[in-house]
């Protein structure tokens, strides 16, 4: 058997299939639309406010904001295991969602990034939709287009980009079916 699997939990009391993996460090569970409500806030104090008024308010309030939109995202903490959250700017494309890997042009990415590098499974909350998501990095064929495209919404990318080093990250959000 691999050093790491996965198997699906039988349904628990609110009727859910969670799936899990396990390691020999711990075991997780993937980050679903659930986990939004219980996951830990960005220890960003303004994205953890943003985020806070967005959830409590159902998206009605923190989505948009003089026409840029926000999402909430969560992914599963890399080495705590335990869900995380914060707010990101989005574009579309297509179905999927698209989110930019920036931290404001650090030379280092974001802790959600590297989270959703180690385990895809995300909890998404888009105005007062909520949905499971597979987090992918854009494709270098995908990347140009959209990097423009978020570029547009929020012009202080571009910015980011000369300040570091690292080719900042495009994250495509596709919900599950």
């Amino acid at each position: 058997m691999s050093r790491t699997s996965r198997r699906l939990r039988p349904r628990d009391t609110l009727g859910r299939q969670e799936a899990v993996r396990h390691t020999p460090e711990r075991t997780t569970t993937m980050a679903v639309a659930d986990d939004l409500d219980r996951a830990t806030d960005s220890t960003w104090d303004w994205v953890a406010e943003h985020t806070r008024t967005y959830l409590t308010s159902g998206g009605t309030e923190g989505h948009e904001s003089n026409g840029v939109h926000t999402l909430v995202l969560a992914t599963t903490g890399r080495r705590t295991g335990q869900p995380r959250r914060t707010c990101l700017i989005y574009g579309t494309s297509g179905d999927d969602f698209v989110v930019v890997a920036s931290k404001g042009g650090a030379d280092d990415d974001p802790a959600w990034f590297k989270n959703l590098q180690t385990e895809p499974s995300v909890g998404v909350q888009v105005g007062t939709r909520r949905f499971t998501a597979r987090a992918r990095v854009a494709s270098p064929a995908e990347r140009a287009p959209l990097w423009t495209q978020m570029a547009r919404i929020f012009p202080l990318y571009d910015e980011y980009a000369e300040k570091t080093e690292r080719q900042i990250p495009i994250v495509l959000l596709t919900p599950e079916a």
